[in-house]
């Protein structure tokens, strides 16, 4: 049977256009559809090799305006794609800015045997279609490279040559292209002229962090999880301001991720805002705001569950997804009970 690579579309850098070829930065993102985009890549059909090409515009967004209802609605045509016999790998274009957020969150919800068998690559471009010197078309063909290896499973993240694990990925500069980088993990490989270079294997993927299945995604409300930085001067009142009744319209907020100094740490008036809100019901994780490293156990704030190596943004989605898991499992117990 032959094999597809799937590419499913969103937008972003890489779908853009600006009046003016010389212009990299006074773009309009998402103008460009995905088989357009595929259109215009010379050297496609060789990069393909024995696979057959399929795509599929998802959505057409600004990475920066992505949201629950776009990732909901991704992760199902992922997934569809993912569990066809046909399929052999998910290729996904993604803006830049949100992309370390996409590729966590679709590695904790997909179907973990899935993931254990195939690969789901995002791809992304620092400059517009509209270019005169795009990388988008380059990073399509490496993306294809690797959604093409034996070796590649899991959510991964290809740009500038360079292979990412979703975990690790993160958006480290605003305007060169290598833009991405995998802190002291470092990357997962390089692709090299059409060949990829493994230097570490694809981690290996567990468990989805939330029983929520992916086709009843729609169906379930995101829930409300806001990042606190600490920085000199802090105080806990935006803590308490979000701890307060919201408006009419707002959802409360269930959760916090505040993003400490150094290893965690924070001002003593945010520290017991903090406490305070924990003493409400919300869930409260702590990470650090430095780029690298992760936070080291502590008995001084001990208290406060830290967010195991992971960067505040995707804390955040690890704790919303466990917010969605509890509140499931209770409503199951509540169904279940004797009336």
């Amino acid at each position: 049977m032959l094999k597809k690579l799937v590419f499913l579309g969103t937008g972003g850098t890489i779908a853009g256009t600006a009046t003016d070829t010389a212009d990299n930065v006074g773009y309009t993102a998402a103008q460009v559809g995905v088989e357009r985009l595929l259109g215009a890549i010379p050297g496609l059909r060789h990069a393909l090799g024995d696979c057959a090409l399929e795509s599929e515009q998802v959505v057409q967004i600004d990475s920066k305006d992505m949201g629950w209802r776009q990732w909901c609605a991704l992760a199902q045509r992922v997934q569809h794609h993912l569990a066809r016999s046909d399929v052999a790998a998910v290729v996904v274009t993604h803006g830049t800015d949100t992309l370390e957020e996409t590729a966590f969150f679709l590695s904790q919800v997909l179907d973990g045997q899935l993931l254990r068998e195939k690969a789901v690559v995002l791809t992304c471009a620092m400059r517009p279609a509209s270019s005169s010197v795009p990388d988008g078309p380059q990073n399509m063909l490496d993306a294809v490279a690797v959604a093409r290896s034996e070796s590649a499973l899991g959510v991964l993240a290809v740009c500038a040559g360079t292979i990412h694990s979703a975990r690790d990925v993160q958006k480290v500069h605003p305007y060169r292209l290598n833009a991405f980088d995998s802190g002291e993990a470092g990357p997962l490989g390089f692709v090299e002229e059409g060949r990829v270079r493994w230097v570490h294997p694809c981690p290996a993927v567990g468990a989805p962090v939330s029983s929520l299945s992916v086709p009843r995604m729609s169906s379930v409300e995101w829930p409300r999880v806001e990042i606190i930085m600490n920085y000199v001067g802090a105080t806990g009142a935006t803590v308490r301001a979000l701890c307060r009744v919201p408006a009419a319209d707002e959802p409360p907020v269930r959760g916090l991720v505040v993003a400490g100094t150094g290893n965690g740490t924070v001002h003593e008036d945010l520290l017991l805002a903090l406490r305070e809100a924990q003493a409400l019901g919300l869930a409260v994780v702590r990470a650090t705001r430095c780029a690298q490293g992760c936070v080291v156990p502590s008995s001084a704030i001990g208290e406060l569950p830290d967010s195991q190596g992971l960067s505040p943004v995707k804390a955040r989605i690890e704790l919303a997804l466990e917010l969605i898991k509890k509140a499931a499992d209770a409503a199951l117990v509540k169904t279940a009970s004797p009336v």
